[in-house]
């Protein structure tokens, strides 16, 4: 071989070499591409057997704020888990919408999910870093994080985060997509979606919002808390210019308007106080009536429901409220500045329990005037009380070391018991003042049943004890409506009939009268009632039976549990004071039962309304007439009896007192034509209101400062008679028929057939007989028995207080 050759045959060489090599490399290549794909297939395949349902996106719906409204729109309150509403893509202006896209993800309308550049970008970060910090979420994998995955950074819930923003590019459209993100997404200070946001950072809806606005709530999200608008505004107004630059970069609105929004004020509507809602009390029954009606749905929100309550009665029952407990406060000296006694007084000794309804006397060892706080010892504990919650007590607002001096004992309950020090011993408890008794009001519309207002503390706070329907305390003498009627329903007596006021006609269960005067000659029903006389109400009681007594009182709305013996009669049993707004109401109209109502409207997630459950049919207790006579009765109550101070009212009114055993609780339980109202105060631990407190005293006030509100305006209504009332002239001491123009007869009711027959004999000295004497044959209208005849049952009441009804109580007292 030639030298010339050589040089070519090296070329070949050299050139086979090359094709194998590069052979080599691809085969390679795709040996390593054959694997990794496959690895990747497989890892995909791994992934997706963990993967959530794709379904759930488009079934899901995010936590959103249920609305409660007075009967005129007025906000009472809201409930929720987040702060959203949400808001469907068509009512986003397209400026906001754009203002979001230029923050988050500028070409979302362009990708189908993912932004490989910048996730390859991410990785490389990730790599270097040797940790998993850097991200490049597209809209629609931040809707995968927070709808189907958690916040986990980790390379796992990343690719899994890769393959369903895939999948849900292929199952929704764009539009659903960013609706989705606009309504999850938080803005911070406890608020989620656009919406809500607006709401809170500019006092309007997202509807509403100018550029400069949407720019500046779109620069929220990247960190709600740094670049808080509210808290950090160089900050947010450094990110909104951003975001004004990203949307003229990429053409997304003329240039013109994207300079009056960089020029554009910014207005960030003032953060009030968290203000107390107006009917606390009433948002525990609209979560009941809720979830009665769409079931667990009712956990995530989003509903308006339109409740009876009228706003300006609310806020007059609560005003009512507080200026009775007020006016207790100040007779019984319940007001700062608090001394420390001469003799020592008994303090708790032991451990206190957080236990509702228990208070404690605890010790004062000090203050804080610069926190507004005052130091107090219970037994083991020590800790503080906020006097910022305790103005009740606090009129003049001293500071707390003059509000009470060291060694001065106060009644406290445990709200939170602090923390052990060394020695075991509690410190920085959180005391609660307890000096003052608390109370309910319950008003009702006597034609609809509707619940107008309704007050359960003198606080109002929201989750706090609704006593006017948690509470169940003994009614005392307001249960004495009950027996009268039943007595009228069973024909056992009419208003004039002549009841026995001396305990001597009574065997076994033997109340005494409240008013210890040495009368206790025999009285008209209707004088009894309005004096509210013990004994011939238990008398009265037992000539009905128990049961008839239990059986009024349940149809007409009483839920609680009655027991049938002698002690119901003047109100042994315990009931809530809704109950007995609900009962009374019933006989206000006409002795017809209709459950009382809260709920009048309820609106879903997507602007239907829902069907309500049906209410239960209406129950005749008592007739017409029956009802009636029993409320002429008790306008006697208010006319010459106890509870005259409604008189005030200058309309006609009638209504009971009720004050229970030891004076523990004060009644009032009244009614116009138009409202039904009872007003209840009592110490949660039963603590005894005290010597001269009683129903017409500690409750009545409120009712007639409530009622001289509600009929403000109102034109007064007497109430009208029903057929089968009559009417007669009776002598006032027999209850028999006036003689022939006797001056002292007094006009009187009757159930037709329940007039008396009898005229009244002469009056001793004028032609026979004794005063009062009895008629010598039968009449329909009976008279009580001489002291030793005809004694009602014998039945030994049980001294035992019972809170759960299912003992006989304690004997109240008179109202």
């Amino acid at each position: 071989m030639s030298t010339k050759d050589e040089p070519k045959d090296e070329r070949k060489l050299l050139l086979r070499r090359v094709l194998v090599w590069t052979w080599r490399v691809f085969g390679t290549l795709l040996i390593l591409g054959g694997l990794g794909m496959t690895g990747i297939a497989l890892t995909i395949r791994h992934y997706e057997a963990g993967l959530p349902n794709i379904e759930q996106v488009k079934r899901y719906s995010p936590p959103q704020v249920t609305r409660i409204l007075a009967r005129d729109g007025t906000l009472l309150g809201e409930d929720f888990v987040e702060r959203r509403t949400v808001v469907s893509i068509a009512e986003v202006p397209a400026h906001v919408k754009l203002a979001f896209l230029a923050a988050e993800d500028a070409s979302f309308y362009d990708h189908e999910g993912l932004d490989y550049p910048g996730m390859i970008r991410a990785i490389w970060v990730n790599l270097r870093s040797q940790s998993s910090r850097q991200g490049a979420s597209t809209i629609t994998q931040q809707v995968v994080k927070n709808v189907l995955l958690t916040q986990d950074r980790t390379y796992e819930r990343k690719i899994k985060e890769v393959i369903l923003a895939r999948r849900i590019e292929q199952t929704l459209s764009k539009d659903e997509i960013l609706e989705l993100y606009l309504n999850y997404i938080y803005f911070g200070h406890g608020r989620y979606g656009v919406e809500e946001a607006s709401r809170y950072y500019f006092g309007k809806g997202v509807h509403d919002l100018s550029l400069g606005e949407a720019a500046l709530l779109a620069s929220v999200p990247k960190g709600p808390t740094h670049y808080s608008p509210r808290e950090h505004l160089d900050r947010a107004l450094e990110r909104r210019k951003y975001v004004l630059d990203q949307i003229e970069a990429k053409h997304f609105l003329d240039p013109n308007a994207i300079a009056i929004a960089r020029d554009e004020d910014v207005h960030i509507v003032p953060e009030t106080e968290a203000t107390p809602e107006l009917a606390p009390e009433a948002l525990a029954e609209v979560r009941r009536v809720l979830r009665e009606v769409v079931g667990e749905r009712a956990d995530r929100g989003g509903f308006v429901v339109t409740t009876t309550i009228d706003p300006k009665l609310q806020a007059s029952a609560r005003k009512a409220l507080r200026d009775n407990l007020d006016g207790y406060d100040k007779r019984r000296k319940n007001v700062a500045p608090f001394k420390k006694p001469k003799n020592k007084p008994t303090f708790f000794e032991g451990d206190p329990t957080t236990e509702k309804a228990i208070a404690y006397v605890g010790e004062v060892t000090g203050a804080d005037d610069a926190k507004n706080e005052l130091f107090i010892r219970v037994g083991t504990v020590r800790g503080r009380v906020a006097l910022s919650q305790a103005q009740r007590y606090n009129p003049n607002k001293l500071p707390a070391s003059q509000f009470a001096e060291p060694g001065a004992a106060l009644r406290v309950s445990l709200l939170a018991p602090g923390k052990a020090d060394a020695d075991g011993k509690l410190k920085s408890a959180l005391f609660k003042l307890e000096i003052g008794p608390q109370g309910a009001l319950v008003a009702l519309d006597v034609r609809t049943r509707e619940i107008l207002a309704i007050v359960g503390s003198y606080e109002g706070p929201r989750g706090g004890f609704d006593r006017a329907t948690s509470a169940h305390r003994q009614p005392g003498s307001t249960f004495k409506g009950f027996v009268y009627g039943a007595a009228l329903k069973a024909r056992k007596m009419s208003p004039a009939t002549l009841l026995p006021t001396d305990p001597a006609v009574l065997e076994g269960y033997r109340p005494k009268n409240y008013e210890k005067s040495g009368d206790l000659a025999p009285k008209r029903a209707r004088e009894a009632l309005a004096k509210s006389v013990n004994v011939s109400a238990a008398w009265l009681g037992n000539q009905v039976g128990p049961e008839a007594v239990a059986e009024l009182a349940t149809s007409l709305g009483i839920e609680s549990k009655l027991g049938a013996t002698p002690s119901i009669a003047l109100g042994a049993y315990e009931v809530s004071p809704r109950e007995m707004a609900s009962a009374y109401a019933s006989i206000a109209a006409g002795g017809s039962f209709e459950e009382p109502r809260l709920v009048t409207k309820i609106v879903g997630p997507d602007g239907v309304e829902i069907p309500l459950v049906p209410p239960p049919p209406r129950v005749q207790a008592m007739s017409a007439a029956e009802a009636y006579v029993l409320t002429d009765m008790m306008k006697s109550v208010v006319k010459e009896g106890t509870g005259r101070a409604a008189q005030a009212l200058r309309r006609p009114i009638a209504g009971k007192t009720g004050t229970s055993n030891e004076v523990r609780d004060a009644w009032f339980a009244g009614y116009s034509t138009e409202i039904a109202c009872v007003v209840w105060t009592g110490y949660d631990d039963r603590t005894p209101l005290g010597a001269g407190e009683s129903g017409g005293a500690t409750a009545l006030p409120a009712f007639v400062e409530f009622m001289r509100a509600a009929h403000q305006g109102v034109p007064p209504t007497d109430f009208p008679v029903p057929p089968g009332i009559e009417r007669a002239s009776i002598d006032p001491k027999t209850g028999l028929l006036a003689r022939e123009g006797q001056e002292d007869a007094i006009a009187e009711i009757f159930l037709a057939g329940t007039e008396p027959k009898d005229t009244a004999p002469e009056p001793a000295g004028e032609g026979g007989g004794e005063p009062g004497s009895p008629p010598t044959e039968p009449s329909a209208t009976p008279t009580a028995p001489p002291a030793d005849s005809q004694k009602p049952p014998v039945e030994e009441p049980p001294p035992v207080l019972n809170l759960n009804n299912s003992e006989q109580q304690p004997v109240p007292k008179a109202g």
